[in-house]
């Protein structure tokens, strides 16, 4: 992943919370609505069934409820196709990010070993299961 692809992500996560807070929309306060979510309300999750964390919660709440969608699960493309599904011509996905760094061991001047600890981030398109069509009925 190049340095611009690493600032374009973390510029789209900024400059989405920003435009809700010019708004007076503070989505992570309230992630629902009356229209869109009907009985508890829970963490975004997985195809798999784990629940989202971090931003991706705020991001992913967000979307839910700017589109209407009450199913809690997201899924990318290929999960879709893996499950037999597919994403509905002309549907527009949501962005998750992946963030966590590596370590790679590099030499320092006096020719010793030392472990130099790389963060990144990883931008991912998701689709919520009510933007699918022919998935299994758990869905």
């Amino acid at each position: 992943m190049s340095n611009t692809d690493k600032q374009d992500i973390y510029s789209r996560v900024t400059d989405k919370i920003l435009a809700d807070m010019a708004k007076g929309e503070l989505t992570w306060r309230k992630p629902w609505s009356g229209n869109n979510a009907v009985g508890k309300i829970t963490r975004p999750l997985r195809a798999n069934g784990i629940p989202y964390q971090g931003i991706n919660i705020v991001m992913l709440w967000h979307d839910a409820t700017i589109k209407g969608f009450s199913s809690p699960y997201w899924m990318t493309f290929k999960q879709a196709l893996d499950l037999g599904g597919n994403v509905r011509k002309g549907e527009r996905s949501s962005l998750v990010v992946y963030a966590d760094k590596i370590t790679r061991t590099e030499q320092n001047d006096k020719g010793e070993d030392i472990a130099r600890s790389i963060p990144f981030m990883k931008g991912y398109a998701v689709f919520n299961v009510e933007q699918c069509e022919n998935l299994p009925a758990h869905y």
